[in-house]
């Protein structure tokens, strides 16, 4: 029989319990402060607080979670579930992400949900599982809105992608240099160079800078890391992988990139630039070169006409068994060697297109080389002419010029005899692509004329075409033959390119447009002189060729009238108005020149027929006045053969 517990044992018992029963009641007081601590710390929450049960049934959502949706939360609690409130797209990652849960795991996650009003906002997701005991009962969770957060990683990387886009596409060449490395390179910057993007990113940049140019680079690139004060934008030059020298501009400054300081640069290819600016100092000094030579040329065409008038008048009255004979005919071949010479100064002032006319390029080619080779017989001349070869529209003797100087030149390049090529074909501009200049559009003619002299280097290249310049010993050139052929060519609307190495021979090609119009064949002019009768008026601000031409005029057998300018010449029309069978006039005069006199007799005498005299261009304005119905123009200086001709042909007109 158990004994009775004994006072003592009772009251400790007692003392044990009361103290059990104070125990609970704190544990249940902490408890319950706790879940008010953190009911009030979920209430008071900017994010979304929520648990929902294994039905995806609510059981229980915070204050931010009735703002954010728009439902009270007697509406959440009782009707809503977890579908109810995500857009369509999202259900199916949804379902998988709670599955996951209910096996234990944790998830993380976005999804787009659906207010009461039918707006959406996008929500970032921290779920896990609830449990009771071992079993998983439901889902708890934090949702925060992201809306704005995602809103500005969009536009970041719609601008990232915009301004990558930009680089990539930049006509410029970008880089980022970062401990001498390129770790950044674009498209652009890898075309200038020569290679692809993947071959020069990770590589020294050094690599690519021209030898010339390096130390300088180097040392602003050690500057400017350093903090130092160097030119942010300079010229330089870049070497491609061929080898040549490219110039480019720099454009660098400093940024971070990869938490690192770097060197950002910005590569402009200034080839292009260069190019075009030194063919626009090119142009502006020929230009000016030819202005000047095509004034002198007038002039001394001015001082050749008075010589070649009296000497042909001379000529004309000195019978052939006179010892003067002989000397006047000397002085007549001065006279022509002194125009062919103003021709060149003409050809390389673009003022010397005389008689423009539909001509064979190929019959041209093999008369000259025909002539060339009988002369230069060291000298082995290969043609290769085009048979089916267009015309092209020119003025005969000057296209002649223009072959015999090259053959000459190339004659020169060749002391010890060697091999001279010429070669015709048809082409369009659409193969004059990449040359130092932007051809009309068009069909053309190609005439390329190669030897296998001994070459000329860029700096020669550089001047071949100046006016007086030559590479010849003093007295054996005028250096105006290259110049006349670039004016020559230019006059008739073509190209001219050139190519040479120093001991690999010259090529000259030569782009004429083409014509459809049928070919001309030079006709024989009779050599004698044609006397003839009636009256000219002969007008030239000049004195001394007003007198050589009144004598000349009057060898012929016409009576003349002189005027010394345009006035005067317009009141001698008036008053010998039915008198005058032909106007010999000066085109170049001052105060009234010769396109306003010729207006003023047309308006006198509607019939009057015009001869138009000139040292310059049958090209611009004597073209102009020739289109107004003037009768013909004549080259200065001419002789009685020449005048007489062209007189008779006028007059004879019915």
């Amino acid at each position: 029989m158990a004994r009775k517990p004994t006072y003592e044992q009772l009251e400790q018992r007692v003392k044990e319990l009361e103290k059990g029963a104070i125990e609970r009641k704190r544990v249940e007081e902490a408890l319950r402060e706790s879940e008010e601590k953190y009911r009030l710390l979920a209430e008071s929450l900017l994010d979304i607080v929520y648990e929902f049960d294994l039905e995806g049934k609510f059981i229980y959502v915070n204050e931010a979670g009735t703002r954010m949706f728009g439902y009270s939360k007697d509406e959440i609690l009782s009707d809503l579930r977890v579908e109810d409130i995500i857009v369509e797209e999202d259900k199916v990652v949804s379902r998988k992400s709670i599955d996951d849960i209910l096996k234990g795991k944790t998830t993380v996650g976005e999804r787009t949900f659906i207010r009461k009003d039918g707006t959406t906002f996008i929500g970032e997701i921290h779920s896990g599982p609830i449990y009771k005991g071992k079993d998983v009962v439901g889902v708890r969770g934090v949702l925060r809105d992201i809306t704005d957060r995602k809103h500005v990683e969009e536009a970041l990387r719609e601008s990232e992608e915009k301004y990558r886009d930009l680089v990539e596409r930049a006509n410029d060449g970008i880089a980022i240099v970062q401990d001498t490395l390129l770790k950044y390179v674009n498209p652009r910057l890898a075309e200038i160079t020569g290679y692809t993007v993947n071959e020069i990113t990770g590589t020294p940049f050094t690599d690519y800078v021209h030898p010339d140019e390096l130390p300088r680079v180097i040392d602003y690139y050690k500057r400017r890391m350093a903090g130092e004060n160097v030119p942010s934008t300079y010229e330089t030059a870049v070497r491609h992988r061929n080898g040549t020298k490219i110039d480019v501009q720099f454009n660098a400054s400093i940024i971070h990139y990869q938490e690192k300081p770097a060197a950002f640069a910005i590569v402009r290819d200034m080839s292009e630039r260069n190019r075009l600016e030194a063919q626009l100092r090119q142009a502006q000094k020929l230009k000016a070169i030819g202005t000047f030579a095509s004034g002198i040329a007038h002039n001394f065409n001015n001082l050749l006409m008075a010589i070649m008038g009296n000497t042909s008048v001379m000529l004309s009255e000195t019978d052939t068994t006179n010892p003067n004979y002989a000397r006047l005919k000397d002085i007549e071949k001065a006279v022509q060697s002194g125009s062919r010479l103003t021709g060149q100064l003409l050809g390389y002032a673009r003022k010397g297109g005389y008689e423009i006319r539909p001509i064979s390029l190929n019959q041209l080619v093999e008369e000259t080389s025909d002539t060339f080779g009988m002369t230069k017989k060291e000298i082995r001349v290969h043609r290769e002419l085009a048979q089916d070869l267009s015309g092209i529209e020119a003025e005969q003797g000057q296209i002649e010029q223009v072959l015999l100087n090259l053959y000459v030149n190339a004659s020169d390049a060749m002391p010890g005899g060697g091999d001279l090529f010429l070669k015709t074909a048809n082409i369009t501009h659409e193969h004059m692509r990449g040359k130092p200049y932007e051809a009309k559009p068009g069909n053309y003619v190609v005439l390329t004329v190669r030897d296998t002299g001994v070459g000329m280097d860029k700096k020669t290249m550089d001047r071949i075409f100046d006016p007086f310049f030559t590479t010849k010993e003093v007295g054996r050139g005028s250096g105006l033959g290259l110049a006349s052929v670039y004016g020559i060519i230019k006059s008739h609307g073509g190209y001219i390119n050139v190519e040479s190495k120093k001991g690999h021979g010259t090529t000259f090609s030569l782009y004429l447009p083409a014509s459809e119009k049928k070919i001309i064949r030079e006709k024989e002019k009779p050599a004698q002189v044609l006397m003839g009768t009636g009256t000219v008026l002969l007008v030239d601000d000049e004195d001394i060729v007003l007198a050589a031409g009144e004598r000349v005029l009057k060898a012929l057998g016409y009576k003349v009238l002189s005027a010394r300018s345009g006035r005067e010449a317009i009141e001698l029309c008036k008053a010998n108005k039915d008198e005058i069978d032909m106007v010999l006039l000066d085109m170049i005069m001052p105060e009234m020149g010769g396109g306003e006199t010729y207006d003023q007799m047309k308006k006198i005498n509607p019939n009057i027929k015009v001869l138009l005299s000139s040292g310059y261009s049958i090209d611009g304005e004597a073209t102009e006045i020739l289109e107004r119905g003037c009768d013909s123009f004549i080259e200065k200086p001419f002789n009685m053969k020449q005048l007489s001709r062209s007189i008779r042909e006028i007059l004879d007109k019915k």
